[in-house]
């Protein structure tokens, strides 16, 4: 195979080298590019440009591929849980048992939150957004803990190790006392015998006087979630920590940035926006069948959420995973929820209906995952939290990428500038 591209502008070429990953993807390397010819690449919103090269998530989106560190989702949602797809996706390999452990220990030792810290919390209106309130304490963390804030752990991995046990727990930790504040509820300590899933549900909906006992399905329900969202590839919040880290900004700043990247309805929004089309379908008095007509229609008013994917072309596999354990999860809550009743049929439908599977308008992840978490009594609001706890372990892997890399260098796209030429300042009493 060639390893090598040329461009032509005008009558003169330049050479251009390829790159090839390890599974087979082609990349043509235009960095000398500028410099040899004095052109830019012009690519908006980077959607045709390999920013990194990466060793943490391969995904295809045409073939309904995801693997982490070369395992197959599917094989981890069915063997593995959300704490050692973390550390995987984190460290490059699957844990031993000793290793798990101390994985484990470090988690648990650090997931309470200072007494100092929580009064930043006061500082909010109650009806903040949740994810303004999670970006800000967690890049407090920063401040709290400067001993950490360093993006230099390569000759110190046990800060490194410390650093990411601190991000992973106390971000859950974070979102727990989020939910509590906004409730108006004391803060519920975390409980250092209890598994990562299980004691969050403890922080959040325990009571002054009496435990919350989770279900193991319930559990298993929210391992699964955060499992399937530990990354995704270069998605906009990823990239987002990828280019901070390129600074040397430190880790919990740099999370702090994916978070408000993340916060974005058209990012970390799309589980949100399921549950509000769910809503309107109900308050029209519709159990369905008339917004799928409507929808199959053209009307733009009656836009599907939650169905098809920006990157799989095919089904996409943490739907198939999902699907399953949400229905598997409703059976056993025996939830009576008329908006749940709704989002079955609109399911049903479309994985029967021509008009839908001839478009690949399948069911995605984040259809599902909005209906487990309201079956799981966490709140729309909430929605984007959870998201976020799931996906630090990629985040936190994204940005040792960034700062172990000793030939990296600080993240500066170019553009193509389409304002005024040069002219002259005219002073206030001549401007008309």
């Amino acid at each position: 195979m060639a390893n090598t591209a040329s461009l032509k502008i005008d009558d003169k070429e330049f050479p251009l080298s390829v790159m090839i990953g390890t599974e087979g993807e082609k990349a043509i390397d235009v960095r000398k590019l500028r410099a040899d010819s004095g052109y830019l690449c012009y690519d908006q919103g980077y959607g045709n440009t390999g920013s990194c090269e990466s060793a943490l998530t391969y995904l295809d989106g045409d073939a309904g591929i995801l693997r982490f560190r070369g395992y197959p989702i599917e094989q981890l949602a069915l063997h593995s849980n959300f704490i050692e797809t973390a550390y995987l996706v984190i460290y490059g390999e699957l844990p031993n048992a000793e290793k798990r452990k101390e994985f484990g220990l470090n988690l648990r030792q650090h997931a309470a939150i200072e007494t100092q810290m929580q009064k930043i919390f006061e500082g909010y209106p109650k009806d903040a957004p949740p994810m303004a309130m999670l970006a800000s304490i967690v890049a407090s963390l920063a401040a709290h803990y400067p001993h950490l804030a360093t993006n230099d752990f390569s000759k110190d991995l046990a800060s490194f190790d410390l650093a990411t046990a601190m991000a992973m727990s106390k971000i859950r930790t974070i979102g727990a006392m989020l939910y509590r504040y906004m409730n108006g509820k004391p803060y519920i300590a975390p409980k250092q015998d209890l598994p990562f899933c299980e004691n969050f549900l403890h922080m959040m909906f325990s009571e002054a006087h009496q435990d919350y006992v989770s279900v193991p399905e319930v559990a298993r329900a929210l391992n699964l979630l955060l499992l399937l969202h530990a990354d995704h590839e270069q998605n906009c919040s990823t990239a987002t920590v990828r280019m901070v880290g390129s600074s040397s900004a430190n880790l919990f700043t740099s999370i702090s940035a994916g978070i408000g990247a993340l916060s974005g309805p058209l990012h970390g929004g799309a589980n949100v926006a399921v549950m509000q089309m769910l809503q309107n379908i109900h308050d029209d008095g519709d159990d369905g069948s008339r917004f799928i007509a409507a929808a199959k229609s053209g009307s733009k008013s009656n836009r599907l959420m939650g169905f098809g994917h920006a990157v799989y072309r095919n089904f996409d596999p943490r739907a198939k995973i999902i699907g399953q354990a949400c229905e598997d999860l409703l059976k056993k809550l025996g939830v009576n929820d008329p908006l749940l009743d709704i989002a079955k049929r609109l399911n049903e439908t479309a994985l029967k209906d021509e008009y839908f599977i001839s478009r690949k308008l399948y069911p995605n992840v984040d259809f599902y995952s909005g209906i487990i978490m309201r079956a799981l009594g966490i709140p729309v609001s909430m929605f984007t939290v959870i998201f976020a706890i799931g996906r630090t372990p990629g985040w936190i892997a994204n940005w040792r990428e960034v700062a172990a890399n000793p030939k990296g260098r600080i993240y500066r796209p170019r553009q193509i500038y389409v304002g005024p030429t040069v002219r002259d300042f005219v002073p206030m009493e001549k401007r008309t």
